[in-house]
């Protein structure tokens, strides 16, 4: 079967001075644009929010979970439709109901992101901590640390398309007894978890709050900024967390983990939700 995340070609494989003749396959880079359609006093508008560089599949997921992660509208229930464009396969339109006003001003991009920096196209970093929620202060969430073990290998068995390609980043979350409830997979960090959390948001948004969320890679900044607008309070990452992540997840409340391995993982913030 066609899958439009993977793309087949062919490849010389050099192993010393030996020369291979073999097919290959790689993660599909595409262009997604976002469009957006609400009210106004001048009456509806259309408006080019993003394009973001994505591997194809769970678009209409992503683009949801692209708006909501971004502050621009506060829930699955202010939308009206979201559809793949009839004349684009690239193109996603997000009509928002009647008089339902868009926060776009403070994430305004200059429409377009790469799958590896979704921060660069933001207008300024300020806009970034604009609505945030408050430093999250409810403790009945938390783990014992022998569960968190178990995780890394979980992920991998469930990696389809980075088992097939070695290129496409994951993001899934588990229960607090260690069950895998989704995962997502994209070219792009960011988009894999904007696929994960518009995968939730319409019908288990509660989910979030109360699960971990382990990233393939290192724990960025803006995959910190995304899960706190989510109300993601435990983050594990197989990879290191960056400086300004960290800062983020202590403000947020976040418990954040880096360097996941079977049997070690370092806590840089939030210790008190794993039971050591």
């Amino acid at each position: 079967m066609n899958n439009p995340a993977i793309n087949q070609i062919a490849i010389k494989k050099v192993s010393r001075s030996v020369v291979t003749e073999m097919p290959d396959q790689l993660a599909v880079e595409e262009p997604l644009a976002i469009q957006l359609v609400y009210s106004s006093s001048h009456g509806r508008i259309k408006k080019s929010i993003a394009v973001t560089m994505r591997t194809p599949g769970n678009d209409l997921e992503l683009a949801l979970g692209f708006l909501f992660t971004e502050g621009i509208i506060e829930g699955f229930d202010q939308l009206d439709s979201l559809q793949v464009s009839k004349s684009d396969e690239n193109l996603v339109i997000a009509t928002l109901k009647e008089n339902v006003v868009p926060v776009i001003g403070s994430t305004y991009r200059n429409f377009y992101s790469s799958s590896s920096c979704g921060i660069c196209g933001k207008a300024s970093i300020d806009a970034i901590w604009t609505n945030l929620p408050i430093r999250e202060t409810d403790e009945t969430f938390g783990v014992p640390a022998e569960l968190l073990y178990q995780l890394p290998n979980q992920l991998l068995n469930h990696q389809t398309g980075f088992e097939q390609t070695g290129g496409l980043h994951a993001c899934a979350l588990f229960d607090n007894n260690g069950k895998l409830l989704h995962i997502r997979e994209d070219i792009g960090r960011h988009n894999a978890l904007d696929k994960l959390i518009g995968t939730i948001l319409p019908d288990n948004r509660h989910l979030l709050k109360n699960s971990i969320l382990l990233l393939s890679g290192r724990a960025g900044f803006e995959l910190i900024q995304k899960s706190a607008m989510a109300g993601i309070r435990m983050v594990a990452a197989i990879g290191a967390p960056s400086s300004l992540a960290a800062e983020m997840a202590f403000e947020c409340g976040i418990t954040l983990v880096g360097f996941m391995r079977k049997d070690r993982f370092n806590i840089y913030c939030g210790g008190q939700r794993i039971q050591l």
